[in-house]
């Protein structure tokens, strides 16, 4: 299933994206730890990419909903990310901000310019924290550093 937003002089319906990822939500496999994450990417081309936690009995094996719905932009041919919404919570509840890890955060700097990325964590499509990836990963390393 295929999702676009509209983005213009980079602005987006950021409502209509955390929808995106809590509608999302219930396809969360977290059969261990018992918390459910999704999260919806948003390209620049205005593709909506969704992706959630997938855990796995062999722990280092499972994946976060960041990196798998950045997997799935990529693999369509996508590499430029706009934008990124996260829920999460306990037992598909999201009770709290759900901030994305380390890992996820590097994976956004590869697809972005981590001044206009925008990431937003949300509680619900009126109660959400937004911030640019710059802001969540400063001095950050990226492509850019290797092509010298």
């Amino acid at each position: 299933m295929s999702h676009f937003l509209e983005i213009v002089n980079g602005e987006f319906d950021r409502a209509a994206l955390i929808r995106l990822a809590a509608e999302n939500l219930k396809n969360s496999y977290a059969p261990y730890s018992k918390f459910n994450v999704s999260a919806a990417a948003l390209m620049d081309s205005g593709a909506v990419y969704l992706g959630v936690n997938v855990e796995n009995a062999s722990f280092p094996a499972g994946v976060c909903a960041e990196r798998n719905a950045i997997g799935h932009a990529v693999s369509c041919g996508e590499r430029k990310l706009a934008a990124i919404a996260i829920v999460g919570g306990p037992n598909y509840e999201v009770r709290d901000y759900c901030a994305p890890c380390g890992i996820c955060r590097q994976t956004m700097r590869e697809f972005c310019d981590p001044k206009e990325m925008r990431v937003i964590i949300a509680k619900s499509e009126e109660d959400y924290k937004e911030m640019s990836l710059m802001e969540l990963l400063p001095e950050s390393f990226g492509p850019e550093a290797l092509n010298q």
